[in-house]
């Protein structure tokens, strides 16, 4: 008689663990040794397939051997640890690697129906990724990561080893994944936007992070019904792993295909726990543990060597670009302006000391410290939600006896945002070379504001609430007089090129946010610049305030990607060039920045 019965849940991603009633005792002391475990009856146990494989040894503590398996759930189990298997034998044997494929063999791995024209280090890394049973591709933005991920299935559907593919990825890359597939391909992939059921007759459904875990039975199904390729386009969209709905809809995802790949120019955004996440789903139930042994040492360029032969990347100078100039312009805060901001760090200060432990509340004290850096006045309500600060031109004396109150919504009025005047100096100066300008800010009422202020230079805006959001974007593209586009990093990041027009960015202000500072980088630094392009980006910080921290916080994240990833130009971003003045998403080491910051706001 089996004593304990494993298989999937009907949804295909999760594990029930099903004992009979003789043991039940058992199982309740094994339920523990899994972190996502959950009762669901007497004799039922729930968990996330992904702990199942991280912690299979656990099952040893069962006290007999008629353990039976679903057959569906041990051919999950069994390939999970032959490609474990496999990984660590790469690692092991590098030396005695197999000699890589030519480029003559590559084509002909392609087959007839290929027709997309690859570049030496795109060939290369399809190369690399075909050497892989799972793998990751951490290329630049601009290296055609979507031509070497579908490159990499056509190869592999013309061995037979697949047949179908599943990319998931924001909705502004769709674009890109259609545009490669009528190029690549001689007769290109049935492909279907999911949008309800999973069409059985696709090819390549292409479904974004929002809509994935709705439809998780419905992909589960699909990806074991043929052999597929899984990728997640932008991974780093995931990096929360199990702690995030994407994240965990991938990670119980992953397994069902009989290969996964990952693409992101920004694999660890925030340090090594990104890492970590994003090749738990490359190998799960052991990449996790492969890049904490990688890093335990702390030498992150051993940790660099022992991660590479899992990742192809083309960086910035494989591709030959000209090298992007950034400065930091550190605006000093007029009087009035300095006396609210010193007022609201030591309300901050308070708030925070009372909620070490909430995220939401703590990232609520760093978007008002944020915003007063640029103008306190941002913080007040308007008549609407997004009205712009209206600014007094002269400005007028401050009242006797304003509480503050008073002063944080009147000080337009008295005072005009260094920021603001600095971004309106850099603006102008472009314009009369004829170079357009885009700037950067976390806040859509500062966008707002800069759209009143700029008015001369027909700005462009784009924010998450913009309708006509292609319409703006066009218009930046191709009216001459469109001469400053004004977006923030969360809206237009990812999946936009700006390269043929703007050559200039202004941030005026930054977050924490790692990858949303090096994704917007890179819409205007990209394959395509010509050679004796010059591209400048300007970063403006109030000083005496949080904008040093945020400074200090992302050269840590960026220094640390750049040693992973053995790449020194993402390094050199966190040294800016020191330029005189003319006219959310935290992690822990990011809060107790935040906290002693506040603890000691003149010496972050």
């Amino acid at each position: 008689m089996t004593s304990l019965l494993l298989e999937l849940e009907a949804s295909g991603t999760a594990v029930l663990l099903k004992a009979s009633e003789l043991y039940l005792v058992e199982l309740r002391q094994l339920t523990p040794r899994f972190r996502t475990a959950v009762q669901r009856g007497p004799g039922i146990v729930e968990l996330e397939l992904d702990d199942l494989l991280v912690n299979l040894r656990e099952l040893s503590h069962w006290p007999t051997e008629d353990v039976e398996w679903q057959p569906e759930l041990a051919a999950l189990v069994k390939d999970s640890l032959q490609a474990a298997v496999e990984a660590e034998a790469q690692l092991e044997d590098r030396a005695n690697a197999r000699e890589p494929m030519s480029d003559e063999e590559l084509r002909q791995a392609l087959g007839a129906d290929w027709t997309g024209e690859l570049t030496a280090f795109q060939s290369r890394d399809i190369i690399k990724l075909l050497s892989l049973r799972h793998g990751a591709n951490f290329s630049v933005p601009g290296a055609g990561k979507t031509r070497v991920g579908l490159a990499t299935f056509q190869a592999l559907r013309t061995r037979g080893e697949v047949q179908r593919l599943l990319v998931v990825c924001p909705k502004a890359a769709y674009e890109s994944w259609q545009f490669e597939n009528r190029t690549c391909f001689s007769r290109p992939l049935r492909l279907q936007i999911l949008d309800g059921k999973a069409d059985p007759n696709a090819e390549l459904i292409l479904v974004n992070y929002e809509r994935l875990s709705v439809n998780e039975t419905a992909l589960a199904k699909w990806l074991s019904a043929e052999p597929s390729v899984m990728i997640l386009d932008e991974a780093h969209r995931m990096k929360r792993g199990t702690s995030g709905v994407y994240g965990a809809a991938c990670l119980a995802l992953g397994p069902r295909a009989k290969r996964r790949l990952i693409l992101t120019g920004t694999p660890a955004p925030n340090g090594v726990q990104d890492i970590q996440n994003l090749f738990a789903f490359v190998l799960p139930g052991q990449g996790r543990q492969a890049v904490s042994r990688a890093v335990a040492g702390g030498d992150l360029r051993y940790a660099s060597q022992t991660l590479r032969p899992f990742f192809a990347r083309t960086t910035k100078k494989e591709l030959d670009l000209p090298p992007v100039t950034t400065r930091v312009r550190r605006v000093e805060l007029p009087p009035l302006h300095r006396e609210i901001y010193s007022a609201l760090t030591g309300i901050m200060s308070v708030r925070a000391a009372e909620n070490q432990s909430n995220f939401d509340a703590l990232g609520r004290v760093v978007m008002y410290l944020l915003m007063a850096a640029t103008s306190p006045a941002l913080i007040t309500l308007g008549t609407t939600k997004y009205e712009p600060l209206s600014y007094r031109v002269p400005p007028i004396e401050v009242p006797a006896g304003a509480t503050l109150y008073q002063l944080l919504r009147d000080l337009p009025d008295h005072e005009m945002s260094p920021k603001y005047k600095e971004a309106l100096s850099i603006v102008a100066s472009n314009a009369e070379s004829g170079r357009k300008t885009i700037v950067w800010s976390t806040f859509v009422r500062s966008l707002t504001t800069m759209s009143a202020m700029f008015a001369r230079f027909q700005p462009a805006t784009v924010h998450g609430g913009t309708p006509d959001r292609e319409d703006q974007i066009k218009r930046f593209r191709e009216d001459p007089d469109c001469l400053v586009l004004l977006s923030n990093p969360a809206t237009l990041g990812e999946g936009i090129s700006l390269h043929q027009v703007c050559h200039d960015a202004v941030y005026v202000d930054r977050d924490f946010a790692a990858g949303r500072y090096l994704q917007s980088l890179d819409r205007i630094h990209r394959l395509g610049l010509q050679r004796k392009t010059t591209t400048n980006v300007t970063i403006l910080a109030s000083e005496g305030t949080i904008d040093e921290l945020v400074e200090q916080r992302l050269e840590t994240k960026l220094r640390f990607m750049g040693s992973i990833l053995d790449d020194p130009e993402v390094e050199q971003l966190a040294d800016l060039e020191e330029e005189p003045a003319v006219g959310g998403v935290m992690d822990m080491a990011d809060i107790r920045a935040l906290l002693g910051y506040l603890d000691d706001p003149i010496n972050p």
